[in-house]
């Protein structure tokens, strides 16, 4: 553990976790920072395969600009191939179909110990698609991805029904189904772990998938696909698609053959997919979309734990992150003083090649998403706000934006109302309990909240209060397969994880059978 420890970034990272009854790996892992691209081509029917029209299409490190390779481009025409495939898989009398529950959660722990096997291999292409320190690829990304798939195995053959006692002669029961076809949209920002957050729950159940992974990083959930291939799981059942959202997501939201969609990724785009899904065949939907998540520190919280914890929930991933706690609410009393330690904390941030373990900071994921970061930033400053660290790009190569850090933000300003999704904190002063809260409710997201206090019956009132699918106390970013996440108002509908999670991937069907009586 003395080597991880060493590791400036990931030590916060890790701490959060382990005081989560975490186990991270217990030593840092050397990266080969140009791993072979084993996979580049669409996977349908468990077969690798060029895209029908023949186009593909360049994948970029964000941290030199350069290209890395070129994948498949795949489309409509695609995703009705797969469609067919995963409907195919699902048939009754399919071996799929026909697979006992108990050996889909085998199979799941099989795909697990794979991505066990190649684990530094992920984190590679992670880091080099992705942007993000290689340290926390491997040792937190890698992770919960492994747990998540191990949790929902265990859910294989536990999605059980019940027996009712209804009125009359007649003996009830219910029984858990699969969906069926499930198309799944996943983002960019934690590829792995959002492809395992809709894969581990939706094939554990049984259902079939068709995945659309993001433009940006499909490496890392293409060679996922390899390994459920190499566990055996049978042809048709997970075919991904590499490709653009308008014509191939598009494309899966539509499809009048996909029995259910799941997508992650920007409220706007979410709004797309539900009215898709709604004028096709009124397929399910679960969505999880953006967030403008409120972070409330009053003034009798321990000062440096409030900075870390907000420094943490700000700037993690490069404040890629739909949960980032980027208005910063700070109680009046202690306001100055969080702002100069912010400050500071932020000016200390090291950036430059996730490759590097000294790094705390990597590049943001292309070139739009850097130059969307820095015209919201000066938006800000046009706006109003005091800039007080950063505000600008970070050298000349790559896709680097310098730690920014605001104060003195007023509601009113778009960058306190819009999901920034980039390293650029915003700090807020407030008076009282009543008054933050009432703040905190008027944006249009609720996916997460923090409350960082002493006084345990404030925490309650804040957390019960704030409308948000999570708040987290005296802590942040804190995630469990074992806890439900989503969002309340626009920042979208449904759950994942946990429990709750099966909700998405399960049909409940009533069973009502007539029991003859001694009369009858």
């Amino acid at each position: 553990m003395a080597s991880l420890m060493k590791l400036r970034n990931v030590n916060k990272i890790v701490g959060v976790l382990r005081n989560h009854n975490a186990s991270m790996a217990s030593a840092a892992v050397m990266p080969n920072r140009n791993p072979d691209i084993q996979h580049k081509q669409v996977f349908i029917n468990n077969e690798w395969r060029d895209a029908v029209s023949g186009k593909t299409f360049p994948t970029v490190n964000p941290a030199t600009g350069e290209v890395i390779c070129h994948v498949a481009e795949g489309d409509k025409v695609d995703v009705d191939i797969a469609v067919k495939a995963a409907q195919d898989a699902f048939k009754l009398g399919s071996p799929w179909r026909r697979m006992d529950a108990g050996e889909r959660g085998y199979l799941m722990n099989r795909v697990a110990d794979l991505i066990e096997r190649d684990r530094k291999y992920l984190a590679e292409l992670e880091t080099l698609d992705n942007g993000k320190p290689f340290q926390v690829a491997y040792n937190v990304d890698l992770e919960l991805v492994l747990r998540c798939y191990r949790y929902y195995a265990g859910w294989a053959d536990k999605n059980h029904g019940k027996t009712i006692p209804i009125w009359g002669d007649f003996f009830c029961y219910t029984r858990h189904e699969p969906v069926g076809v499930c198309g799944q949209i996943i983002p960019w920002n934690f590829p792995l772990l959002m492809q395992a957050w809709k894969l581990a729950p939706a094939l554990s159940l049984g259902n079939t998938v068709v995945m659309k992974l993001a433009e940006q990083t499909p490496l890392s959930g293409l060679h996922i696909a390899s390994l459920f291939k190499e566990a055996g799981l049978p042809e048709g059942v997970l075919n991904i698609i590499p490709g653009y959202g308008p014509t191939a997501g598009a494309a899966i939201s539509r499809h009048p053959e996909v029995d259910k969609v799941a997508f992650t990724g920007s409220t706007e785009v979410g709004q797309m997919v539900a009215a898709d899904a709604a004028q096709s065949n009124l397929k399910r939907v679960s969505l999880e979309l953006g967030g403008k998540s409120p972070n409330i520190i009053f003034s009798d919280a321990d000062l440096d734990m409030a900075v870390d914890q907000a420094h943490f929930g700000l700037f993690f991933n490069m404040g890629q992150c739909c949960t980032a706690g980027s208005r910063c609410y700070v109680e009046e009393g202690i306001y100055d003083a969080f702002v100069e330690k912010s400050m500071e904390k932020a000016k200390n941030r090291t950036i430059g090649d996730g490759f590097d373990p000294n790094n705390d900071q990597g590049p943001q994921v292309d070139e739009d998403q850097m130059n969307k970061i820095l015209a919201m930033i000066k938006l800000g400053k046009d706006q109003g706000a005091r800039l007080i660290t950063g505000g600008g790009r970070y050298g000349d190569k790559g896709y680097f934006v310098q730690p920014t850090v605001f104060s003195d933000v007023a509601d009113n300003m778009t960058i306190a109302n819009e999901e920034i999704f980039g390293p650029v904190m915003q700090i807020m002063k407030f008076k009282t309990v009543d008054e933050v809260i009432e703040r905190a409710n008027i944006n249009k997201y609720g996916l997460a909240a923090a409350v960082v206090t002493n006084d345990i019956s404030r925490a309650l009132n804040v957390a019960n209060s704030v409308r948000a699918g999570t708040v987290w106390v005296n802590c942040y970013d804190v995630f469990d397969s074992c806890s439900p996440f989503g969002g309340f108002k626009m920042s979208g509908n449904g759950r994942e994880l946990g429990e709750y999670g099966l909700e998405a991937y399960t049909e409940v069907k009533s069973v009502i059978i007539k029991v003859p009586t001694k009369n009858s």
